[in-house]
């Protein structure tokens, strides 16, 4: 039960907010744990030409948590509503259990991109530590009516607490995706 500021105003639940910050540290562990130890060459290993690296791949998670972040935040600032909350129609493990089933695979569009932005790998790791980090702390610290704003996903209306999961459990595709490459017969080994 969401404890009530105004009629359009409700803060997150202590149980939204822990599972949200639990999700967003594990995706983040993994990703991590996932990284540690390659070589250059297991970075930029590619499968075949119109095939992501891991470096991509961990570029294109960087570039998303800005992103996607920064939709949280454009919903935020806009007025509550609780009048829309029946256009959200999907739950907040529905939301995770589609983003992170590797089954359905999706072109991303041209602003989440990897084109090299961060500089180097390690640069991009930075960006994406820094940004995961200073996300887990809002969460952590807001006040903000994360229920009651609301933002499009291609798959419809959602609100700003389900985008920051969406961003999460994008975390996590990616991260499978990763261990995909890995898994590629042609994967270098050292």
């Amino acid at each position: 039960m969401f404890v009530g500021f105004g009629l359009n105003e409700m803060k997150l639940t202590d149980e939204d907010r822990s599972k949200a910050i639990d999700h967003l540290s594990q995706t983040r562990d993994d990703l991590l744990s996932a990284l540690e130890g390659l070589s250059e060459e297991q970075l930029n290993y590619k499968s075949s030409p119109e095939s992501w690296s891991v470096a991509e791949c961990v570029e294109h998670i960087a570039i998303s948590e800005n992103n996607i972040m920064e939709m949280a935040s454009g919903a935020v600032q806009v007025t509550a509503d609780a009048s829309k909350r029946a256009e959200v129609t999907i739950t907040d493990d529905q939301l995770l259990g589609m983003i992170t089933d590797r089954s359905n695979k999706v072109k991303t569009s041209g602003a989440f991109e990897p084109s090299g932005r961060f500089g180097s790998f390690e640069e991009t790791l930075e960006a994406f530590k820094s940004k995961r980090q200073e996300n887990i702390e809002y969460l952590q610290n807001t006040e903000d009516d994360l229920r009651n704003h609301y933002a499009d996903l291609p798959f419809g209306k959602a609100d700003a607490y389900q985008v920051i999961l969406f961003m999460s459990g994008h975390t996590e595709r990616h991260t499978k995706q990763i261990e995909e490459i890995m898994a590629d017969p042609g994967y270098p080994q050292e």
